[in-house]
């Protein structure tokens, strides 16, 4: 059996959004049929409470913070960056313990973005903190706007 998939909670359904909503996408459900998955989200497992005020990057994006030059606020300036880095540990730290080696990761979230993210109200090319921490580990990693990346064979 193929180990699971790591997949954003929003994108199956969960209402775990800044806003309350989900972002469930019928595509990626397909896509997900026939395989097991451990569905994540980074930002409810800091303790952020849903719905909440937004959070975004100043000063750069997900590598960056891990360089240390960067970091992720509330709009209010509220810093919530250690409290979503250790929350990353934790689920990468479950993530290896399941043998993930693939997630799909909702779009320009600061936690989950793969190609996009926001610094302050700017959509920027960058990686959200969990997506460059599991990109980091040797997870690969696709968005739902990336699925088509796929190559042929790969076991999804």
């Amino acid at each position: 059996m193929s180990p699971p998939l790591l997949v954003s909670a929003c994108l199956v359904g969960f209402r775990c959004r800044y806003d309350g909503k989900d972002k469930l996408d019928l595509n990626v459900l397909r896509r997900l049929e026939g395989h097991s998955w451990l569905v994540v989200c980074p930002e409810q497992r800091a303790g952020l409470s849903t719905p909440r005020d937004p959070i975004m990057f100043e000063g750069g994006t997900g590598r960056d913070i891990q360089e240390g030059r960067a970091r992720i606020v509330r709009v209010d300036g509220t810093d919530v960056t250690e409290e979503l880095i250790e929350a990353s540990r934790s689920i990468i730290r479950m993530a290896k313990l399941y043998g993930v080696r693939t997630g799909i990761l909702k779009e320009r979230s600061p936690s989950c973005g793969v190609r996009r993210t926001y610094r302050g109200d700017d959509l920027v090319e960058g990686m959200g903190i969990f997506a460059a921490m599991l990109q980091r580990e040797g997870v690969e990693i696709f968005s739902e706007e990336t699925l088509g990346l796929w190559k042929a064979g790969h076991y999804l």
